[in-house]
């Protein structure tokens, strides 16, 4: 045992040390305190003396430094041999991951009056509708921010008072006190079918229609997760745009069709009305305000920590897998996470990519062959038994990155099954620990060419990313290690590695 002489001694840079550890890995004084209390109640420094610790105003015990050890994978002498490491600990900005974006040059090409000319031009020319391009800015737009809209998480909280879980009871009351009535349909009326083109392969589960009457399917009874969240929609529209008079329509099926539709928009033509971003910047925000009322940031951040980011910690939140999944790339204190919805045989229906992950040809299109070492793909004709943890390698421009993630098959209210996958891009988290991020997904890399597009992680590697994986806490992490690792591509059948990987992989 050391005695508190010997740590007053050696702690120079100690609470420097755990500040700029607990700052590389997202972690606020709260989150690491609570990680502490899973390690050891008894001894786990509350938030104020790590503040104090973090500052300098106090040493902590060995067994308080203990504790703060294993939640960061250190040894203890780390903290006290005396050397700063500032370099190797202390948070680049502007180091987010992802794809860089293209440089616009020359400037006069890209002036707001000259693109305000050229991209109708170019959806046009390509066959994109308003809609689909609407839905890309969005998507830009979440990536760009990480997914972080504190407006939005403000005015849900205010109406939700950050209740978890927020049952169905609690959640028509707060639709009554906005001056909301709801009433149930069996059928459709034909003007919202006619209004929202609307094909054999969605089912309406319900509208708005202005001023204040909401209609719900019957069908929802049976459901009271998803009626929960149709409810919160609905109230984000009537709090964030007061109810505005536009028919607020959700459906679900295949080809989901936008929340918020204009009456007008039942064609795909290609082209661009300007109401078409109006349109599908509120759909996000009346999707985002309905995870955050029944997620709440915090408290729903809480739930995932002491529950490893487990999918069926949706069920303790009173939630769909859907929502919490969603949730998890919003209110994780890890930057660097994905989200897929895939229906077979390989189409995106909903992307939010804050890692910058490469998509497999492209959000809302759609191939005959996907490659079968994607997870979500791979589920979609062959459901896994248990976790569907995977460790996966993927390049990114020309660096091979690591990627880990965990799927699950559901299906929706018309029969049709579908793969929700939420993942991470470890290579940040790697290099958060003085590791060599590009060198280790390489040399993964390389194994899995050996293997014919699979591997066993090698166990020196298990160990670095075990260490990662508990430091992240996220429990699908640690067991898709226990897995092969898959080498992924970008495309189908024409895949650009060399030796190409595709005739090894499973279909």
């Amino acid at each position: 045992m050391k005695n508190k002489n010997s740590l007053i001694r050696k702690a120079h840079f100690l609470g420097t040390k755990i500040r700029n550890l607990r700052k590389r890995n997202r972690l606020t004084m709260e989150d690491l305190s609570a990680r502490c209390v899973k390690v050891n109640a008894e001894y786990a420094p509350s938030v104020s003396y790590l503040s104090m610790i973090e500052r300098g105003k106090r040493v902590p015990s060995e067994e308080v430094l203990e504790i703060i050890a294993s939640v960061f994978q250190k040894n203890i002498d780390w903290f006290l041999d005396d050397i700063p490491e500032e370099d190797a600990i202390v948070p680049q900005k502007g180091s987010a991951g992802g794809i860089n974006g293209m440089a616009l040059e020359p400037n006069f090409l890209f002036s707001k009056e000259i693109l305000q000319i050229a991209i109708p031009e170019m959806l046009s020319q390509t066959g994109t509708s308003g809609r689909q391009f609407a839905h890309l800015l969005i998507r830009a737009h979440q990536e760009h921010h990480q997914n972080h809209f504190p407006d939005l998480e403000r005015a849900a909280e205010e109406v939700g008072l950050k209740r978890l879980p927020l049952s169905l009871d609690e959640i028509i009351a707060i639709t009554k006190q906005m001056g909301l009535q709801i009433k149930w349909f069996r059928k459709t009326p034909l003007s919202v079918l006619e209004s929202m083109g609307v094909s054999d392969h969605h089912l309406v589960t319900s509208f708005f229609e202005p001023p204040n009457q909401i209609y719900i399917n019957q069908i929802m009874k049976s459901q009271p997760q998803r009626l929960k969240y149709n409810l919160a929609v609905h109230i984000g529209h009537a709090v964030l745009h007061d109810k505005d008079g536009m028919r607020n329509v959700l459906v679900t099926g295949r080809n989901e069709i936008s929340p918020l539709q204009a009456p007008h928009s039942r064609t795909q033509a290609s082209g661009m009305d300007a109401q078409d971003i109006l349109y599908a910047w509120r759909d996000f925000e009346c999707s985002f305000f309905a995870g955050a009322l029944l997620c709440p940031k915090v408290p729903f951040r809480q739930l995932l920590d002491r529950n490893g980011y487990e999918i069926n910690t949706a069920k303790l939140a009173g939630v769909s897998a859907s929502v919490a999944m969603r949730r998890m790339t919003a209110v994780s204190p890890y930057p660097h996470w994905h989200y897929f919805d895939a229906f077979a045989p390989g189409k995106l229906k909903a992307v939010y990519r804050g890692n910058g992950i490469p998509l497999p040809w492209g959000n809302m299109s759609e191939v005959e062959d996907p490659c079968q070492n994607w997870a979500v793909f791979r589920m979609i004709s062959a459901p896994t038994s248990g976790t569907s943890a995977q460790i996966s390698i993927l390049n990114n421009g020309d660096e091979p990155r690591i990627y880990a993630c965990e799927s699950i098959r559901v299906e929706d209210l018309t029969g049709s099954s579908h793969v929700l996958c939420s993942g991470i891009d470890l290579n940040p988290a790697i290099a958060a620990q003085g590791k060599d991020a590009i060198a280790i997904a390489q040399q993964l890399k390389q194994a899995c060419f050996s293997g014919g597009g699979t591997s066993a992680i090698p166990n020196a590697m298990k160990k670095d990313l075990m260490s990662v994986a508990k430091i992240l806490n996220i429990n699908w992490v640690e067991r898709g290690i226990d897995n092969d690792a898959r080498l992924i591509c970008p495309r189908g059948s024409v895949c650009p590695r060399t030796p190409s990987c595709y005739q090894q992989c499973e279909s």
